[in-house]
């Protein structure tokens, strides 16, 4: 009898497997239709909201009016340029209570994560989770990751243009405004600097020519005046003439900046109907130009990498051939693999930079909203910066390291791109002035 059970094992192993593989099938099946539909699929409530108690099987979501102020509060120190870590550490000093100890004190319900020990410790994970979590504008997305299979559990994110995407399935916590300024400043990859501050400027400033990221450059014996950004590419590559110093003084740009944003509004406020007019004029050709150069900047990059590839087989073949020494073949082998990984790393980001600009178009009401908000900005914050500006372009002097020669700065307002006054206002305004300084 034991014999026989044996014979038989490797057949009802086999038929387990089978009905364990159909029961995965169905249960997925069963998810996916409820995802298609938009009904939520996640058993945990999202930090900020509650169960809609009338809500049935379908989990609606309502704002809980305990924990959604400290969502707004998240976000707004990170739209000010306060990164994950100093928001975790802000809410523990405060002794807010983290999402799974807030859940497991409400709900009874104690996860693998549930540390009780440490109520208040939040992590920079969970802050940045949620920073980049949809659900706080009122969408919900379905699908975003996958088990491998039935018999291999691990996790694996579902690429987005394939995850489901359902908007305005419940009321937002946090506005479209906060949430894009949000995603400048996380893009803009704020950090501390070594004298543990943020700029307010971080990740908004760029070098004409190379087009590589400002570097601020500041020290405890450098008085405040003369603090400065420089060319990044510029610092990391001084005396090799890879760039130049395309320097500014932070004073300077502040006056600059602030004078140009208060322009903007002026214009924006009391000539809506022109302002309105000549921005869509202007802006349309602007992007178009923009996205020309920026396609012809990439197609350059991807065939000098083909060139590369290229040389580096030829030289191969001359160091075998004894046509060079294997010293010149050292030497150039490292510039050319040094180039090739400058490339290969500017690529990602020009696609990315180009795929921004074709789904970017003039939204000159957007702008008008944020104007609303605003009569006359008297200090720059990280949060206005953010709230006005895409991104600065810094061109080298006239005359280099002459700190009176002439510079250009160009401004990018956030939906308007670059923005002048119009000649004739432009008089009317320095007019307006002058008989106010008169009287």
């Amino acid at each position: 009898m034991f014999s026989d059970n044996n014979e038989l094992a490797p057949f009802k192993n086999l038929f387990n497997e089978w009905y364990a593989r159909d029961t995965s099938k169905k249960i997925r099946a069963v998810f996916k239709a409820k995802a298609e539909r938009g009904e939520r699929l996640g058993t945990t409530i999202p930090y900020g909201y509650r169960r809609d108690p009338n809500s049935g099987k379908e989990c609606r979501l309502l704002i809980n009016e305990e924990t959604a102020p400290v969502v707004k509060m998240i976000f707004a120190m990170c739209a000010e340029g306060i990164g994950p870590c100093n928001i975790a550490k802000v809410l523990q000093e405060n002794k807010i209570l983290k999402p799974t100890f807030y859940r497991f004190q409400k709900e009874g319900k104690y996860g693998t994560r549930t540390d009780t020990e440490n109520p208040y410790s939040w992590t920079s994970r969970t802050i940045a989770d949620m920073l980049d979590n949809e659900i706080y504008l009122g969408h919900t997305i379905n699908c975003r990751t996958r088990i491998a299979s039935f018999k291999d559990k691990r996790t694996i994110k579902v690429p987005k243009e394939e995850q489901l995407r359902f908007e305005n399935t419940h009321e937002p916590i946090i506005d479209q405004e906060t949430w894009d300024i949000v995603r400048k400043v996380r893009e803009g990859r704020i950090r501390q600097t070594r004298m543990g501050e943020i700029n307010k400027y971080s990740g908004l400033i760029y070098c004409a020519d190379c087009g590589k990221k400002h570097y601020f450059v500041r020290g405890k014996t450098v008085k405040r005046e003369n603090y400065n950004f420089i060319c990044g590419n510029y610092r990391k590559h001084l005396g090799e003439e890879k760039c130049t110093p395309h320097s500014i003084r932070e004073v300077v740009l502040d006056e600059i900046v602030l004078e140009e944003i208060n322009k903007a509004l002026y214009y924006a406020r009391n000539n809506t109907k022109e302002f309105t007019g000549y921005i869509s004029k202007k802006t349309s050709s602007q992007y178009r130009k923009e996205l020309n150069s920026k396609t012809a900047e990439l197609s350059k990059a991807e065939k000098r990498i083909v060139e590369l590839k290229s040389l580096f087989k030829r030289l191969y073949e001359d160091n075998v051939l004894g046509r060079i020494s294997d010293e010149q073949y050292r030497m150039l082998s490292v510039d050319y693999n040094d180039e090739q990984k400058e490339l290969e790393a500017s690529i990602p980001e020009l696609q990315k930079e180009i795929g921004t600009l074709k789904n970017e178009c003039t939204n000159v009401q957007k702008f008008l909203d944020i104007v609303r908000k605003y009569v006359c900005v008297q200090e720059l914050t990280p949060e206005v910066l953010r709230t006005f500006i895409s991104k600065i372009v810094v061109h080298e002097r006239e005359k280099k390291h002459s700190q009176t020669s002439p510079q250009q700065i160009d401004i990018y307002f956030r939906y308007i791109g670059t923005f002048a006054l119009p000649s004739e206002i432009n008089q009317a305004e320095e007019k307006t002035h002058d008989e106010r300084r008169t009287a």
